[in-house]
């Protein structure tokens, strides 16, 4: 979907641990750029050690501020753009940085540990209807209300201080309904809200887009639907605007095979676009 070609400027937007960023590096020869860009130091050190590649220049932020990030280095056109959305198995596995709602850590859900919002201070200090609002609009969660009650509720007793004395306050209000947790929707929301990971999405298409040389290839995966829709009506849009080629009228979707080797890539849809 990126369509790699030899001595081509690339830019990974959410780096990780270097996965998707190795695979573009044995595909654009020795004389090809990659820019690499996360907002987590650890992530980055991490995958500073895998690349370790004169090639790479790796860069610590956010990709909302892609445009800065990237002509740091090169002030060229670029020949694609990755995005690899949602929370990565790095953050998840750290039960310190508190994204599970299996941890006994502190809630948080910084991707930037430098920033002052963290989950702890969403659910201890945002009003009842403000956690209402977000639950419903960033976790579609069908029972916003009775999580927002049952937190509030909660908080006035003691501090709501770890990932897991939340998880169980949801699950006591809602009961447990199927194989997904019930807290499931609540995290997924306080984590956009902490990243503001919507709004940054929006402003990294934006600029993305600017950054593309014509024939360009944008690629974004995505995890959930609010995401996926972003993407999708950008695409749109773009391309009524005469500005993008969508390539993927459907998301590419990962097949049986890919899903019982990687149960993670289950929810991931890919949407490519060509600048035009």
């Amino acid at each position: 979907m990126l369509n790699l070609r030899e001595s081509g400027i690339y830019i990974d937007a959410t780096l990780g641990l270097g996965g998707h960023s190795a695979g573009i590096l044995s595909g654009i020869g020795e004389n090809g750029v990659l820019i690499g860009i996360d907002r987590d130091e650890a992530a980055l050190a991490l995958a500073a050690e895998r690349l370790s590649d004169k090639r790479a220049t790796l860069r610590r932020g956010s990709f909302s501020d892609i445009a800065e990030l990237a002509t740091n280095e090169h002030s060229e056109e670029f020949d694609g753009i990755l995005f690899d959305l949602g929370t990565s198995m790095l953050q998840m596995r750290d039960m310190q940085r508190g994204f599970s709602f299996n941890s006994e850590d502190r809630l948080d859900m910084r991707m930037d540990d430098t920033q002052d919002l963290s989950a702890w201070e969403v659910v201890n200090r945002y009003r009842q209807e403000e956690l209402e609002k977000i639950i419903k609009e960033y976790g579609e969660d069908p029972f916003a209300r009775r999580i927002a009650r049952a937190i509030t509720s909660s908080r006035k007793v003691k501090n709501i201080d770890t990932c897991s004395e939340l998880a169980s306050i949801i699950q006591k209000a809602c009961g447990r309904h199927g194989k997904t947790h019930p807290a499931t929707r609540t995290f997924q929301a306080l984590r956009i809200e902490v990243n503001r990971e919507l709004d940054q999405l929006r402003k990294g298409l934006v600029e993305s887009t600017r950054l593309l040389r014509k024939g360009g290839r944008l690629c974004v995966i995505s995890y959930h639907s609010l995401e996926d829709r972003i993407v999708k009506n950008f695409f749109r849009d773009s391309s009524k605007d005469g500005l993008l080629k969508v390539l993927t009228k459907k998301p590419v979707v990962p097949q049986r095979d890919e899903i019982r080797q990687n149960p993670s890539s289950r929810s991931a849809k890919l949407r490519g676009a060509e600048k035009i």
